[in-house]
């Protein structure tokens, strides 16, 4: 398949890239106006030019058979102002929206488009297990992630089969949440987030790849999928098998108050609060998992 990508030289992006180029499939980076030149030397492919801000697609996009959309300002980076909040809303919402109206005006359009989500889409949900049924939450990342899959579902109008992938947390040892939830540890003072009893709902970055390359390459697959692996912990157990994996201690929590008090709402959303997702859709269409055990995944991770 020619497959283009929005956001290929972010942490997935590049994971993405390089699975499908293994795959035999030809990848097309959608390239908007001011992108690292450095990011794309080091993962070298085929470019197209894409300006979401006018909308305009390069020609070279013509005879593609899938779009995979990862667009979107990294989450985590930087306290949320409120201009901040509007760079993260916008750089997902308002980049979608201009990619299905270029797809919308191509001749012939593409079969299928995959376009990421995340499970802060639930809210904080406590113990409620999470299916890809549940109601959304209703903070600032419910909201942005509503709104983010609106603007995807408006493809399936054009005849496009519309895949809403949700993340989870996504475990790799150089990219992603890992490496910095590990940085404490790597000084001898990590231990549980808050109360430690909130859920997080895991995934091994080989998996990402693997179910992004079933979603486009399987036409049953549509609508929306929790990208997240069977087994959901909450964070003290994830914590418990992160030190294990690095042979440190986690003697120290990180108190909830100063946690509020250091990042403000991105500690709540980010943090502390709970989505116990499962894979429901996916187990349906029978994908098998290549990593569903969180100590054996830290641990291949870190040996």
């Amino acid at each position: 398949m020619k497959i283009l990508i929005t956001g290929s030289t972010g942490f997935l992006g590049r994971a993405l890239v390089g699975g499908l180029k293994t795959s035999g499939h030809t990848v097309c980076r959608l390239v908007r106006p001011g992108t690292n030149k450095e990011a794309l030397r080091q993962n070298a492919g085929f470019d197209v030019g894409w300006n979401p801000a006018t909308g305009e697609l390069g020609a070279a996009a013509v005879g593609a058979d899938a779009v995979v959309n990862l667009a979107g300002a990294p989450i985590a980076e930087g306290r949320w102002s409120a201009e901040r909040k509007e760079a993260l809303r916008s750089s997902r919402v308002d980049t979608t929206r201009a990619l299905v109206n270029a797809l919308a005006r191509m001749a012939v359009r593409p079969r299928v488009l995959v376009s990421s989500s995340a499970i802060g889409f639930y809210g904080n949900r406590g113990d409620e297990i999470l299916s890809e049924d549940s109601l959304p939450g209703n903070d600032f990342l419910s909201e942005v992630a509503k709104d983010w899959e609106t603007e995807a579902e408006k493809a399936d109008a054009l005849g496009i089969r519309v895949v809403r992938a949700r993340f989870g947390v996504v475990l790799a040892r150089d990219g992603g949440a890992l490496p910095q939830i590990a940085q404490p540890f790597r000084f001898g003072v990590g231990g549980k987030i808050g109360s430690g009893r909130q859920w997080m709902s895991w995934i091994s970055l080989e998996d990402v790849v693997t179910i992004l390359q079933f979603a486009l390459e399987n036409g049953t697959v549509r609508g929306a999928i929790n990208v997240v692996s069977p087994q959901a912990v909450r964070n003290e157990e994830f914590i418990a098998a992160l030190a294990k994996a690095l042979h440190r201690p986690a003697l120290f929590p990180a108190p909830t108050f100063a946690l509020r008090l250091l990042l403000g709402e991105m500690a709540d959303a980010l943090l502390l609060s709970s989505q116990r997702a499962v894979p429901t859709q996916l187990e349906k269409l029978g994908y098998r998992f290549l990593h569903n055990d969180l100590p054996t995944t830290l641990g291949k991770l870190f040996s």
